[in-house]
């Protein structure tokens, strides 16, 4: 199946002030059967995402694009994420903002991105809920996160480009990252095999405290599909944004999906 595509280079693509320290991953051949940029990811089955700290968040508490460093299990960089939100939107609405992220490649390229539009996240409102629109290339849409319905424990539901479910995801009563890691469980559409998990992890009391610069893991199959990978990359930012951005330096984590 062939995926329309871009190879121009977008403004967001690199962190400032050069060139990545980090090293990337190879860039694995082309594979027709899947969409341009995603060939890497059928070579791993872990992903570790690494938010930039940025200190004029930590200082003077004023809310800036979000930026990610997306790497394998060798430590290898697969993707650079940027948040591309208004200033105004960013800190007027906080980490219940609407967001679009561009996720690209070592060349430049933009192969992922992510929309998530203005909505609430409580369960009193189950018609509106969280939701991450999924496309590679952009444009072409592979999946949806969505959030599900629930009262005690967060849950998400993983979907196909037909907004088909695939996945569950659910995570714990409590999504307080107070030295600790935060574990959300992925789940076969059944929602009783275990295939994979996405980790919060604790970065260290000063770095919790006083940064958003968040740090994630995720595992799934090493066989399973690319598109349902990069969805279930998705839901790490769209998780990171509902229990771990924080607003003027206080985390905004709860017990319930209240």
């Amino acid at each position: 199946m062939a995926y329309p595509g871009s190879t121009a280079p977008v403004a967001l693509n690199q962190p400032p002030g050069g060139a990545p320290k980090a090293q990337w991953m190879v860039q694995p051949t082309p594979n027709t059967n899947c969409p341009p940029g995603l060939e890497y990811l059928t070579q791993v089955d872990q992903l570790l995402v690494h938010q930039q700290v940025e200190l004029l968040e930590a200082f003077v508490g004023f809310e800036t694009n979000n930026k990610y460093e997306i790497k394998n299990s060798m430590g290898q960089r697969v993707y650079f994420a940027a948040e591309d939100t208004c200033c105004c939107t960013r800190n007027c609405c906080g980490s219940e903002r609407p967001f679009d992220i561009k996720i690209c490649d070592n060349t430049g390229r933009e192969v992922i991105h992510l929309e998530s539009p203005l909505r609430c996240d409580t369960c009193w409102f189950p018609c509106c809920l969280k939701k991450v629109e999924v496309q590679a290339p952009p444009g072409h849409t592979i999946g949806y996160v969505r959030q599900a319905w629930s009262v005690c424990k967060p849950k998400f539901k993983i979907m196909n480009a037909e907004d088909e479910q695939v996945l569950v995801i659910e995570g714990p009563c409590l999504t307080c990252n107070f030295c600790g890691d935060v574990e959300f469980q992925v789940f076969a559409n059944d929602g009783e095999t275990h295939v994979g998990q996405i980790r919060k992890q604790w970065s260290g009391i000063v770095k919790e405290m006083f940064t958003d610069a968040d740090n994630f893991g995720v595992t799934f199959p090493i066989d399973l599909d690319v598109k349902v990978k990069a969805t279930l990359l998705g839901a790490i930012f769209l998780i990171d944004f509902m229990f771990f951005e924080k607003e003027q330096n206080k985390e905004e984590n709860s017990v319930t999906m209240m």
